[in-house]
């Protein structure tokens, strides 16, 4: 798959690399794996020298080596003997930088902690002593979220305020989505792109791996997720494990109860035991994997709070591929298609509505987007796009099938929080899959 997107990262890092031409730049690149950090700078420094490290799960001492060999082939820069400290390695390229323009990404930053916590001293030290005199770039990529925060924003720590810029990568928004969806299959329908929005969420590698595989419509996504031996099956494994560590039983069974609609403490509660706030609130503030969810216009202690996986891959694979993982040990992949197709008109029901809260969170003149529920949860507004400085809003009812949408219902529902809108111009319309 050709590459897409990503043209403001792209000028931000290009704006960043000139500035650290004049005085040193420490960025910080934070998000999921498989959402393309590693791309979108091979993509944004093509055709100029990088010196690009990746940590693996390798001594300090081997990792050096490597690196070492590296900055002799990209930069011509020998070093005379075998350091074996990471931090010596980058004294000598700021060093090297007060004369020499440097950039150098260190991808997978924070397995430099795992490794060697004393690491982290040691490239504070180095980055102190020459910060003001070095012209380098130095690009800490990171995709374990909870680490990455430890690691430069714990005020304990001692990176703690040292980097001068930071860019989250972000999924694809759902127009490119719309884009690549049309540039592999000109014939899609409403129902495919809701299938690769639903599996990929809009994360980089996962839209590759169904294009390339020539998955390009509804049918085929869901073959190519479930087929024996496919990267799907056992992706959330490898992605969460190495954020949950020996704990993560606990955290799968809260996520794959949230991911089957079992969103309130006291439902999960009740299906784990005890009182499980702590984790949820280490999900939420730590690894950011879930959300509380309230009604618009809620107070922040009010009741009637839900939870929701931020990720909608997660989303999937906890409700159809880790709660039925007997069929995928088995490889009863036929048994798991037919599993996911008798629950994913009810399933895609709810990713719709996700859908078009993004799409409208992305108009540009939108500020605010969320949804609500009356104190019993039983009258619910899909969709509330507010437009504050036009003193715009619009409510929408979100189905699959349009013709099971009642306008004046909606507007009766509203008429509930209609106090809030005083002023504005009231939009009511009808969203289903025609309108993706």
């Amino acid at each position: 798959m050709k590459f897409y997107g990503r043209n403001q990262e792209i000028e931000r890092l290009l704006q960043l690399d000139r500035q650290s031409e004049q005085t040193a730049v420490f960025t910080l690149l934070i998000g999921r794996r498989r959402i393309g950090k590693t791309t979108l700078v091979k993509q944004a420094y093509a055709g100029k020298p990088i010196l690009y490290f990746f940590v693996s799960q390798k001594s300090e001492q081997l990792l050096c080596q490597e690196l070492q060999q590296t900055a002799e082939n990209v930069l011509g820069l020998h070093l005379y003997g075998r350091a074996s400290k990471f931090a010596d390695i980058l004294r000598e390229l700021m060093i090297y930088s007060e004369q020499n323009h440097v950039t150098f990404m260190v991808d997978e930053f924070q397995r430099l902690y795992d490794i060697n916590p004393a690491i982290m001293d040691e490239i504070q030290n180095v980055w102190d002593s020459y910060k003001d005199t070095s012209h380098i770039h130095l690009i800490a990529c990171g995709s374990v979220y909870s680490m990455m925060l430890k690691i430069f924003r714990d005020n304990k720590q001692p990176l703690f305020g040292r980097a001068t810029a930071q860019i989250r990568l972000q999924p694809f928004s759902t127009e490119l989505l719309k884009q690549i969806l049309s540039d592999n299959n000109p014939n899609y329908t409403s129902e495919d792109l809701l299938m690769l929005y639903t599996i990929s969420g809009g994360v980089a590698k996962y839209v590759e791996l169904l294009m390339d595989a020539r998955a390009v419509n509804k049918e085929q996504m869901i073959d190519a997720v479930c087929q024996n031996g496919s990267a799907f099956l056992n992706e959330g494994t490898e992605l969460l494990v190495g954020e949950f560590g020996k704990r993560y039983q606990v955290y799968f069974s809260i996520m794959q109860l949230i991911a089957n609609s079992m969103t309130t403490q006291s439902q999960i509660d009740s299906v784990i035991g005890g009182n499980n706030g702590r984790y949820l609130a280490t999900l939420e503030d730590e690894y950011n994997l879930i959300q509380k969810v309230r009604p618009m216009f809620a107070k922040p202690n009010s009741q009637g709070i839900k939870f929701a996986l931020y990720d909608n891959f997660l989303t999937f694979w906890f409700r159809f591929i880790e709660s039925n993982r007997s069929m995928v040990e088995m490889g009863k992949s036929d048994l798991l298609k037919e599993t996911i197709y008798k629950g994913y008109d009810q399933f895609s029901g709810m990713m719709l509505e996700r859908y078009f809260r993004q799409k409208y969170a992305e108009k540009q003149r939108v500020t605010e987007v969320g949804h609500w529920w009356d104190k019993n949860g039983e009258d619910e507004i899909d969709l509330i796009a507010i437009e504050k400085l036009d003193k715009r809003v619009t409510v929408g009812e979100v189905k699959r099938n349009e013709n099971k949408i009642n306008l004046q219902t909606l507007e009766d529902k509203f008429s509930n929080i209609r106090a809030h809108f005083r002023g504005y111009d009231i939009q009511f319309v009808a969203l289903s899959l025609g309108d993706m």
